[in-house]
């Protein structure tokens, strides 16, 4: 399941620096707001976080390892408490974005907003990576 979840996080990243990089074209060159792009990366985002919720519940690394003894130490803090935070919070950025930009009829201001809130979850996505753990590195 670990192997999975990292795998996955490289299809998050490149399905979101996709999404973004052709939302900036669309949003640049004045064209419409691509729909199915953006929701290729809140699928991607999704599937990652239904993965990482079931490895979170089910690791000695996640819920079962929350003690104050484990907040002293940086990488058991990481693993039970910063990146799971920080992912969620990334996730619901990028889910309210593409639900924000679905409402709008403005295609420019559709593109922007996608851009913005996808740009700040892969931001806080990228933050609390855990990247020694990354199936491509091992």
């Amino acid at each position: 399941m670990k192997h999975l979840h990292s795998t996955l996080a490289i299809v998050l990243l490149a399905a979101l620096v996709i999404a973004i990089v052709i939302t900036l074209i669309n949003y640049a060159g004045n064209k419409p707001y691509n729909r199915k792009i953006a929701l290729l990366g809140l699928i991607s985002a999704h599937l990652q976080l239904v993965i990482g919720l079931v490895l979170y519940f089910t690791s000695p690394l996640g819920i079962q390892s929350f003690s104050g003894e484990n907040m002293k130490n940086s990488l058991s803090r990481l693993y039970f408490l910063e990146h799971p935070l920080m992912m969620i919070i990334g996730i619901i950025l990028i889910t309210v974005g593409f639900s924000k930009a679905k409402r709008i009829v403005d295609q420019k201001k559709a593109n922007q907003t996608v851009l913005i809130f996808y740009i700040l979850g892969l931001i806080l996505i990228l933050s609390r990576i855990p990247y020694s753990t990354w199936s491509i590195f091992n």
